[in-house]
């Protein structure tokens, strides 16, 4: 990339285009132009073979400057740096702050080509070119112009590898708020190309970027951790922040309810029958905010539009079926243990997630 400055003094990043993209679209410009060149000059010969000698030199002269010389000149005039093989190699010819060429360029540009292009058969433009540090010629330096490459291929997106299973979600309380941008790019960079590198250039990349992201979060990685599965671990943990503040908590239906979760008004396992009807993340006897199977008569519909739904609310209450015998007086409902974290009995420690590598 190559730094123009513009009158406004606003940096643009240009990639320059080099030799052989260049020398391949002068190339194409003088196939095009020579074979205009030869058709006119036998049209000439046939309708001036009636005129002396003299006319004939000085419309041979005229032809080749004017198709040879001004031709090149008026097209990138006209298409403002675009030739023809410019145009297929995907090349424009713009000014040094980064503008449009006009007349005055292209005349400048055109004239020098003649010398080094034609006349030294363009060794004078591949060595001008060579050394000059922009990929320029004689021309480009005279007229003040760049040319530069306008399609630059785009760059394959790699998705970053996903950290261990046994790190997902070790990283919950981890404060990232003080990692710079900069260091998340070079992250996710070293994270998608670090199977390409030698393994111990990538191990001593990997422990400075660990070191760096310890040093501006201000908590250590887990004992017996690589440096490569904690940097993995850490951004999976910012991409799941950053997804849940773009697209809010994942599910609107009650946790733990095996079949029917996001269902209203059919309370799951675990969960009391005043929490049904909520639809929503409600705790363990918590009041519903819709119909409960004490206030639903028998016979009652759910919700959900099925009448089975004032029975499995009994049934999960503690309650005697639709249709038994009622004192008039609300039941208590038995509180219930909520299920662990894990998934295990009640009472056990609940899990991190986290084991250590073999």
């Amino acid at each position: 990339m190559s730094d123009v400055v513009t009158g406004d003094a606003v940096v643009l990043e240009l990639r320059p285009a080099r030799l052989p993209s260049r020398a391949l679209a002068v190339l194409i410009d003088l196939a095009a132009v020579w074979a205009v060149y030869l058709l006119i000059t036998l049209g000439l010969a046939v309708a001036t073979a009636s005129l002396d000698e003299a006319a004939v030199m000085a419309l041979s002269i005229a032809s080749f400057l004017l198709i040879l010389v001004g031709a090149p000149i008026a097209v990138e005039t006209l298409s403002h740096g675009r030739s023809l093989g410019k145009l297929a190699c995907g090349l424009r010819v713009v000014r040094d702050d980064g503008g449009p060429i006009r007349f005055r360029h292209a005349l400048v540009r055109g004239a020098m080509g003649v010398v080094e292009i034609l006349m030294t058969f363009g060794v004078v433009a591949c060595v001008s070119s060579l050394v000059s540090e922009r990929g320029r010629r004689l021309g480009d330096v005279f007229a003040g112009t760049l040319v530069v490459r306008e399609r630059i291929p785009a760059a394959r997106m790699l998705a970053v590898p996903p950290p261990p299973p046994w790190l997902v979600g070790r990283f919950a309380g981890l404060d990232l708020s003080a990692v710079p941008e900069p260091l998340w790019l070079e992250i996710r960079q070293y994270l998608t190309r670090a199977r390409e590198l030698d393994a111990l250039v990538g191990r001593r990349l990997a422990e400075r970027l660990a070191d760096e992201l310890v040093a501006r979060t201000g908590t250590p990685p887990p004992p017996g951790v690589p440096a490569e599965a904690f940097l993995a671990g850490v951004v999976a943990e910012r991409q799941a922040r950053d997804a849940r503040r773009a697209f809010g908590p994942a599910g609107a239906g009650v946790t733990g309810m095996p079949g029917v979760a996001g269902m209203p008004g059919v309370p799951g396992a675990g969960w009391s029958a005043g929490a049904a009807g909520t639809g929503g993340m409600v705790g363990p006897g918590a009041p519903g905010a819709g119909w409960t199977a004490e206030t639903a008569g028998p016979g009652a519909p759910g919700p959900d539009g099925t009448a089975g739904a004032v029975e499995a609310a009994r049934a999960s209450a503690g309650g005697a079926p639709v249709g038994a015998p009622s004192s008039g007086a609300p039941r208590p409902v038995s509180p219930v243990a909520p299920l662990p974290a894990d998934g295990g009995p009640a009472g056990a420690a609940p899990a991190t997630g986290f084991a250590p590598p073999a």
